[in-house]
């Protein structure tokens, strides 16, 4: 999804608790969570030794109009500094280049605001100097490629600045080519070529998330470097356009790229989707692209989600907003995020159910940062 933003005191209302499932008993900051009998056990230990990377999140609102609007409040800050992750794929774009480093500002701000809490990310080397200094690093990507305005030029510009991620296509067309909504799947267009060729040669990440099945087959086909698939799922687990077939999976993994799988309602047909619906998709995703080629994409703010009616009550406007502009993708009408994950420690739950079923703490391990920094190794310059 794209981010946006609320008021300081809407948002206030927003971080003050976690919404949980029917009998959950998890709480913000716990570092337990129940088994079956009722009994805590701890979780998994190797958490806090793990480089922990969500490949698309943000330490502010997120899925909301106007997440720049107001600097990050303390109930933000304390909740990344309790969540475990060591970087994170930072969504800093607008349509336009003028709005795009308007937003880019906005994050340059909160760096020099918070810098014990804070790292900007340009290298493999500074996600490793985040994790040994308890920081959360702040990778900048961009989730649609319409502030490039039709410039190759710009690319190098960006790159300068920081940004390291670049999403092709957001759901609708651009002129790069077809988003997963655009009936015509038209796939790239020379410019968008030209685009990954570009990215290949100044080392940035080519990230296909949103992108149409044409646009998605023919981007992973033409580029020399590993792809990202940073947010998405699997369509075989449920079939919506925002996910990806398995032919496109497959092409991926053995191009050496990674897909994240997103904690949002489009993982299950009804109702707000649970850790089970995830974990399906994970398995899944495992099962067609091996254990080097998934991660974690969450789509969600590190801070969790609180349903009050004056929540409800703005995310109806949201989705509204977004049917009248032709992006709303199918069940955004739903609340995006997973009812028993919506805690700052997400990713060590998620590796907690992953142990629980038997997979290995290397896979774990793998799945929640380390497939991520490996591509990036792979792709970018340093």
């Amino acid at each position: 999804m794209n981010p946006g933003t609320l008021s300081r005191r809407d948002f206030a209302k927003l971080t003050a608790a976690s919404v949980l499932a029917p009998g959950a008993v998890f709480s913000i900051g716990s570092r337990r969570t129940p088994t079956r009998g009722g009994s805590p056990r701890a979780l998994w230990e190797g958490y806090e030794k793990a480089i922990v990377i969500d490949c698309l999140a943000s330490p502010g609102p997120f899925n909301t109009p106007g997440a720049t609007d107001n600097p990050l409040t303390g109930e933000m800050i304390q909740n990344v500094k309790l969540s475990g992750i060591t970087a994170v794929n930072l969504t800093v774009s607008g349509s336009r280049l003028q709005d795009t480093f308007a937003r880019m500002g906005y994050w340059e701000r909160e760096l020099q605001a918070h810098p014990d809490v804070f790292l900007k990310v340009y290298t493999v080397a500074d996600i490793q100097r985040a994790k040994s200094s308890k920081r959360l690093g702040l990778i900048y990507g961009f989730q649609n490629a319409t502030m490039l305005e039709g410039d190759l030029d710009n690319l190098e510009l960006f790159y300068n600045f920081g940004v390291r991620i670049i999403q092709l296509t957001y759901n609708d067309r651009n002129l790069l080519g077809d988003g997963c909504l655009e009936p015509a799947n038209a796939g790239l267009s020379r410019f968008g070529r030209d685009v990954v060729a570009r990215m290949n040669e100044l080392g940035m990440l080519v990230d296909l998330s949103h992108c149409g099945d044409r646009t998605t087959a023919d981007a992973i086909a033409i580029s020399s470097k590993p792809v990202a698939i940073t947010h998405s799922g699997c369509r075989a687990v449920y079939d919506h356009p925002r996910s990806k077939r398995d032919e496109e999976l497959r092409a991926m993994a053995d191009k050496g790229g990674v897909i994240g799988i997103y904690m949002m309602p489009f993982l299950n047909p009804r109702g707000q989707p649970t850790s089970e619906d995830l974990i399906r998709h994970i398995e899944h995703a495992i099962r067609i692209c091996g254990e080097d080629h998934v991660g974690i994409g969450s789509d969600l703010s590190i801070t969790p989600h609180v349903v009050t009616p004056e929540y409800a009550e703005r995310h109806r406007r949201f989705v509204e907003e977004r049917r009248r502009r032709g992006i709303a993708a199918p069940r955004e009408e739903d609340f995006m995020f997973v009812v028993d994950l919506n805690s700052p420690r997400r990713l060590e739950l998620i590796a907690d159910k992953l142990l629980a079923r038997g997979h290995s703490e290397s896979r774990v391990e793998k799945i929640v940062g380390l497939n991520w920094l490996r591509l990036f190794r792979e792709v970018w310059k340093s």
